[in-house]
């Protein structure tokens, strides 16, 4: 009973309060980065003497720091600043201001007046001098603040009385980076002042110290005053005349750069007039400074000359008669002053003396000459390139070359004067200097008309045993005019005899000669019987067509022929009938000719050049008809459909046989073509009715399409250069459907459950990474196959395996062909290997185990890098493959889109019973790889799996991209 009241009373009397529970306050967690100063503070503090100071300053000067960190590790550094008694740790300080200045996102405007302020106790002239430095990087990294660059500026001239060279340098360089013409100067640094007797700009300063009695200053103040120059400062020409003094001083960095100020104040008061020295003459300044700088080629220093032969090659506005004078060493009469009949008959009547004519020739003039006063050229400046071109030092040499190409360029008249110098330079000791005038005299050979005695010294060097220097030559000759027939009769013996003794040198001889003979169509007329071995009365005997020296000379007569319409008239019948085989072989080469026919059997019809193919934009409109046409391709059959690509693949193909101009966007539009003709087979609708194993045949026939489309899609993409993105992102699409079909393929041959979900994941990972490379290109891609597949983007992140493979089937047989736009501009990267021919039946013998050297000679047309991307496959008879990477000197460059290998190849095999054959070709290496942003999307069948996977790794391979090339070997047994 107590206890049936107890429970009663509890009942009544006690009552549950629910109190709300307030939310706690969320502790945030402040990640901190330990402190740079601290720690540095701490290192500094456990220093024990300077060296240990020091080593703690070189080990933070290796650690990154922290754009929000600088302004307190700067601090820091200038507390221990004054601190420190010792200047090599004061030194390393003040370096590291300037460094720290650097950092990116740290604005040191909050420092300037720190780093100021230590420049007034410091008594070491290397840390004042290193402040400064640090003072100037400062400057740099504050181009919007015009009062901190003017308040840099002020301690500058402060400090420009300084007894240390090295001050003073720093000063001037400071000036130099720093200087404005905005506010006046004092020499002191007060700032602006209104005495004006003290105020000064900085270009009057800085000249200041061209007479300083330190070389080293004299050269900074003079690369300060350029340094004003590159800036945009105006430099005063009142400098002139200091500059042309500084070219006699004893110190070579001080002429160097006085050469280079005479330069610049010589293109900006070009048509101003300087007197000339101790007579009333005045000329015009920059042929004064031509004077000036030609006379410097003489110098005692070679890097000086070497400066001034560069610097006269850009100096185009001199006087005519100044620029003939560098060839002679002798002064010319027309750079000196003389007095006129009128000025002596002045004179003489001034004096009260008159002839008497009893003395023979009393009257007659009598000119007193002092060259050094009267010239208005200095008379060791006469004969410059002379000089040049005979130093002793090969660089100067190639200096001189370079700048006589680019005087004669601009100067007809000059590069004919020049002509005998350059032709003398071939016979240099340095095969560069050698080099460097070919390319000079070809350069200018458009002026120049080489006699019969240049041409000699010129074909003289085709014995030259370099064969860059041939080839070299080869090009000159192809655009150099010559005078008379014999020159024409002397270039033809001396390239048949360096055909003789270079045999590979083939097709460079037969190039010359084709361009010698188009040049010079009336001299080769008369030499057309004497060339042909031709009698007006008598048969001759028929040459041989294989030889390479009878092919040059119908490749010169055939070349002047085109432009000759009577030289036919002297052929004989077998000529026409060569012609007619070179024609076919050697179409590039051999031009078209209207030929008369003398016999019915060889009777050629004309093949005029203007017409054929057409023009280039009616084969332009007909690229476009062709991609038009095969738009419509949806609205066919499956088999009319294929019918259309084939036909149209087949006209691709060739319109870029017939219009080399549009051979690369053709092949470019055919390969596209060839790749939906692929997918197509692939996808046909027999295939995916059947049940597997009834088309196991047909499964391994569109397995092999699938790889196929991807190795295509290579090809477009590494093969030709100047794709636009939007054509980069068709190309990626094709490759997509092809990665899709080999998806359900997988599926189909291979039901392993592992195996899918990583294909299925990959695929995934595919079409993220194309979403984000291309996502300006997604407009043009509307109702395509990735945009279908975009659109049901998170269906496929979370169905199953299975279902996204069906998904994948039905959207690859419902999407249609992506359409094509017209390339613009495309070129496809082509080889052509010269040497080895591949024509010679005698094998290359050698012991078995040894090696033996193959040379290639091979040209490369719109290959992109090809020091890192071209490489040399041999494969062997037994199916063994070598791959050879040439080296970069193996490449050179003749022209913007072509490049020249020239290399050896090395092989090696066991020993064999009999010659066979091995093949050579060139190959185009690439490299692709798709990174994708990483997807925080869980599979739905991978609970294990925390995301996609990562993007894939890079897809390497080589593609061959010129004919292979037979060649016969021979390993023989070795000898006990």
């Amino acid at each position: 009973m107590a206890a049936h009241l107890k429970k009663r009373v509890y009942e009544e009397f006690s009552k549950v309060v629910q109190i709300p529970l307030e939310e706690a306050p969320v502790k945030k967690l402040r990640l901190s980065k330990p402190s740079k100063s601290a720690a540095l503070h701490i290192d500094l503090c456990k220093a024990a003497n300077a060296t240990d100071a020091l080593q703690y300053l070189l080990e933070f000067a290796r650690k990154p720091v922290e754009a929000e960190s600088v302004e307190g590790v700067i601090q820091i550094l200038l507390e221990h600043y004054y601190k420190e008694t010792d200047n090599s740790v004061r030194l390393k300080i003040a370096s590291l201001l300037g460094l720290l200045s650097k950092t990116n996102g740290f604005s040191p405007d909050c420092v300037v007046d720190d780093v100021i302020n230590t420049l007034g106790n410091e008594k070491s002239h290397q840390v004042l001098a290193q402040l400064l430095d640090s003072l100037l990087a400062i400057g740099g990294q504050l181009p919007e603040s015009p009062a901190v660059r003017r308040r840099l500026v002020q301690v500058a001239c402060k400090l420009l009385s300084d007894t240390n060279f090295g001050v003073r340098n720093k000063c001037l360089q400071l000036l130099g980076f720093l200087g404005t013409v905005e506010t006046p100067l004092t020499k002191d640094g007060e700032g602006p002042s209104s005495s004006l007797g003290g105020v000064r700009d900085v270009q009057s300063i800085i000249s200041t110290y061209f007479s300083d009695q330190d070389p080293r200053v004299r050269t900074a103040a003079l690369k300060a005053m350029l340094q004003l120059h590159e800036r945009g400062m105006k430099i005063h020409q009142i400098i002139y005349e200091q500059a042309c003094r500084l070219l006699s001083d004893d110190y070579e960095q001080v002429r160097s750069a006085a050469v280079q100020m005479v330069w610049v104040l010589s293109q900006l008061y070009s048509e101003s007039i300087v007197p000339i020295p101790s007579s009333n003459e005045e000329i015009r300044l920059v042929d004064d400074a031509f004077g000036k700088i030609s006379h410097m080629v003489s110098d005692g220093s070679w890097m000086v000359r070497v400066q001034a032969a560069k610097t006269l090659g850009s100096m185009l506005q001199v006087s005519h008669h100044f620029l003939e004078q560098t060839l002679d060493k002798k002064l010319m009469s027309d750079l000196r002053r003389k007095r006129t009949a009128h000025e002596r008959a002045k004179e003489l009547f001034a004096s009260g003396e008159f002839s008497s004519g009893r003395k023979w020739a009393d009257d007659a003039p009598k000119e007193k000459l002092d060259t050094n006063t009267v010239n208005l050229i200095a008379s060791g400046a006469c004969g410059a390139f002379v000089h040049g071109l005979e130093d002793e030092m090969f660089e100067v040499r190639i200096a001189a070359v370079e700048a006589l190409c680019q005087l004669a360029r601009s100067s007809p008249s000059f590069a004919e004067k020049c002509l005998d110098f350059l032709v003398d330079m071939f016979n240099d000791e340095i095969e560069e200097v050698r080099l460097q005038s070919i390319h000079v005299l070809r350069e200018i050979s458009t002026h120049i008309t080489l006699r019969e005695d240049q041409l000699d010294t010129v074909l003289a060097v085709l014995e030259d045993s370099s064969r860059d220097i041939r080839e070299a030559l080869h090009e000159l000759l192809c655009y150099t005019n010559v005078s008379t027939k014999e020159c024409i009769q002397l270039a033809l013996l001396e390239l048949l005899k360096n055909l003789n003794k270079y045999p590979t040198d083939r097709n460079s001889v037969w190039k010359c000669l084709k361009f010698l003979g188009s040049r010079h169509p009336t001299l080769v007329l008369p030499l057309v019987p004497e060339l042909l071995s031709t009698h007006p009365y008598f048969d001759t005997p028929e040459p041989d067509m294989d030889d390479p020296a009878y092919i040059a000379v119908l490749v010169l007569v055939f070349n002047a022929a085109k432009s000759c319409p009577t030289m036919p008239a002297l052929f004989s019948d077998h000529t026409f009938r060569h012609y007619a085989y070179l024609r076919d072989s050697l179409s590039h080469l051999v031009p078209p000719l209207r030929l008369p026919s003398r016999k019915q059997v060889y009777s050629l019809d004309s093949v005029d050049s203007g017409c054929g193919s057409g023009s280039v934009e009616s084969a332009k409109l007909f690229l476009q008809q062709s991609l038009n046409r095969v738009s419509t391709i949806q609205n066919l059959e499956t088999p009319g459909a294929q019918d259309l690509l084939n036909f149209t693949i087949r006209d691709l193909q060739r319109l870029g046989e017939l219009q080399t101009e549009l051979a690369g966007a053709a092949d470019f539009c055919a390969t596209y073509l060839r790749c939906q003709l692929l997918l197509m087979k692939a996808l046909q609708e027999k295939l995916w009715n059947m049940a597997v194993p009834l088309c196991l045949k047909q499964n391994v026939t569109a397995t092999a399409a699938a790889q196929q489309i991807l190795e295509e899609t290579y090809k477009l993409e590494f093969l030709y250069s100047s794709l636009e993105s939007r054509e980069v992102a068709t190309i990626h699409h094709v490759r997509l459907q092809a990665k899709a079909l080999q998806l359900v393929l997988t599926a189909r041959t291979r039901p392993g459950l592992d195996l899918l979900i990583s294909s299925c994941e990959k695929f995934l990972q595919e079409i993220e990474s194309f979403q984000r490379m291309f996502l300006t290109e997604l407009p043009h891609l509307q109702d395509s196959f990735v945009d279908k597949l975009l659109e049901i983007m998170p269906r496929l992140l979370s169905c199953k395996p299975v279902e996204l493979v069906k998904i994948l089937q039905t959207t690859l047989r419902q999407s249609g062909l992506l359409q094509l736009r017209l390339p613009e501009q495309i070129h496809r990267a082509t080889a052509t290997i010269i040497e080895p021919t591949g024509e010679s039946d005698n094998p290359l013998r050698f012991t078995s185990g040894l090696v033996v050297a193959l040379d290639i000679d091979a040209t490369l047309e719109h290959v992109q890098d090809p020091q890192d991307k071209v490489k040399v496959q041999v494969l062997y008879p037994d199916g063994q493959s070598h791959v050879i990477h040439p080296k970069p000197a193996d490449f050179r460059k003749p022209g913007p889109t072509r490049h020249r290998l020239i290399t050896q190849v090395y092989l090696s095999h066991t020993a064999w019973t009999e010659p066979s054959q091995v093949e050579v070709r060139l190959l185009l290496a690439y490299s692709s790889s798709s990174s994708s942003p990483s997807s925080s999307n869980k599979s739905g069948w991978s609970d294990s799996i925390d995301g996609l996977p990562p993007a894939e790794a890079a897809v390497e391979g080589t593609i061959p991209f010129s004919k292979p090339v037979k060649v016969y070997i021979m390993p023989k047994p070795a000898r006990r």
